[in-house]
């Protein structure tokens, strides 16, 4: 009986481990402001060499305003971010839970929370293996109190990727959409089967949603791979971002309209933003989405840093509803997904869609997307709200998976970044 116990105890804990698994997401409604990056570059994707003393930097508030026990672990999951066939004993060294010690109460801030950090990994969890990592944390030692996911990958550098920015050879696409042509060099990796073995994925500004992925090479020549079809990596190019600088709760910027400091949270209101698909593309140095958490008016933003509600608005032409689409909000804020944390609503007495966020000082960049109502499966597209322009600056990751056939998940070997505007990785 003690065995069978056990093994539906394991069986539970597996069980919770995969079951909330949805990458990039807060459970907990007093949990804001999670960032995890590359140190001291907060503009970066949490990305950190196999057996390196590369560190990423983790950062979470709790609003509830005291302090908890918050545990961590990793999961090892395939390109599709699914779990990984493999036991944690397989690709961690060290224990499978930690608990997050470095934490500091919130000073000179009318909005109390309490600030947590770490630098991953630490000495006693430390991935074994590339690939995919979900990072769980979560209260108590208990994994069904989970808090938030969020993705970080572990790359091992066994293949090269170069790559360049073309216009769409459509020419129904070349003035508003941009193309990804590259190559992928195997060096001695053993790759027999192409099609089954390497995966790409292509991210354009860190968007998961909008992710390529599927596509196979059109040629091959000895060891290098050429990704080069005429409809892959082809992708609506938009328009840069827009802005809202937060740094200060006192100065108003340029993009805010007026602050009513009585409220607690602080309410801040943004200047309203208009339709841009009918404007010339100017170039202006943007963010492609991050946020920068900073202040004007303290010594360390992460724990002096007030709060504020933040509402944006959206002012569609005739003051009309976008027929059959749904418009949201996106950028890392927003946690770059196009779900209902995202999601702006109708106020028909105004005319307007609007959407307020409890943001942290700092400077934020966004964009706005739109969505069939009818077709979920759809892509956001900016083509109503922003407009494309194949001028446009952005940044492509393109991330190289590889499984040997004996395998029992998908590898990271490669990773290169190109600015579409630069050309630079």
């Amino acid at each position: 009986m003690k065995k069978l116990l056990l093994v539906f105890l394991v069986w539970q804990g597996c069980f919770l481990l995969h079951a909330q698994r949805l990458p990039d997401h807060v459970y907990m409604p007093g949990i804001r402001t999670v960032k995890l990056f590359q140190q001291n570059n907060q503009q970066s994707l949490p990305v950190i060499r196999l057996n390196s003393p590369d560190l990423l930097e983790l950062h979470f508030d709790d609003l509830d305003g005291y302090a908890k026990n918050y545990f961590y672990t990793l999961q090892l999951c395939n390109a599709d971010w699914t779990p990984a066939d493999l036991s944690p004993f397989d690709y961690i060294n060290g224990f499978q839970q930690n608990r997050l010690y470095q934490y500091r109460m919130s000073s000179i801030s009318t909005t109390p929370y309490v600030h947590y950090q770490a630098l991953l990994p630490e000495r006693n969890c430390i991935p074994t293996r590339s690939g995919n990592y979900l990072l769980k944390v979560f209260l108590n030692g208990d994994t069904s109190q989970l808090a938030f996911t969020k993705r970080l990958m572990v790359m091992e550098d066994k293949m090269s990727v170069g790559a360049r920015m073309l216009q769409p050879f459509d020419n129904a696409l070349i003035q508003t959409h941009q193309k990804l042509q590259f190559f992928i060099n195997t060096r001695e990796m053993n790759v027999l089967n192409v099609q089954q073995q390497v995966k790409v994925v292509v991210l354009q500004n860190n968007r998961w949603d909008d992710a390529v992925t599927g596509i196979q090479p059109s040629f091959i020549r000895n060891n290098v791979l050429e990704y080069n079809g005429e409809r892959d990596c082809v992708f609506a190019a938009g328009k840069e971002y827009r802005w809202a600088d937060l740094q200060s709760f006192r100065f108003e910027s340029d993009r805010v309209d007026h602050i009513d400091q009585r409220e607690r949270p602080f309410a801040v209101y943004m200047k309203p933003d208009f339709q841009r698909q009918q404007l010339a593309y100017v170039f202006f140095t943007d963010r492609n989405g991050w946020d920068q958490i900073s202040a004007t008016e303290s010594i360390n933003p992460w724990w002096q840093s007030d709060y504020a509600q933040v509402k944006f608005t959206l002012a569609p032409a005739n003051k009309q509803p976008l027929a059959g689409r749904r418009v949201y909000l996106l950028g890392e804020c927003t946690g770059n997904q196009v779900s209902d944390t995202s999601l702006m609503q109708f106020d028909e007495a105004n005319g307007v869609y609007t959407k307020t966020l409890l943001l942290k000082q700092g400077y934020y960049s966004y964009i706005y997307v739109t969505k069939s109502v009818k077709d979920p499966d759809e892509r956001a597209a900016t083509d109503l709200t922003e407009g494309n322009y194949w001028e446009t600056e952005n940044d492509y990751t393109i991330l190289v998976y590889y499984r040997s056939l004996s395998g029992r998940h998908d590898e990271l070997l490669g990773i290169s970044t190109i600015n579409s505007r630069t050309g630079r990785y």
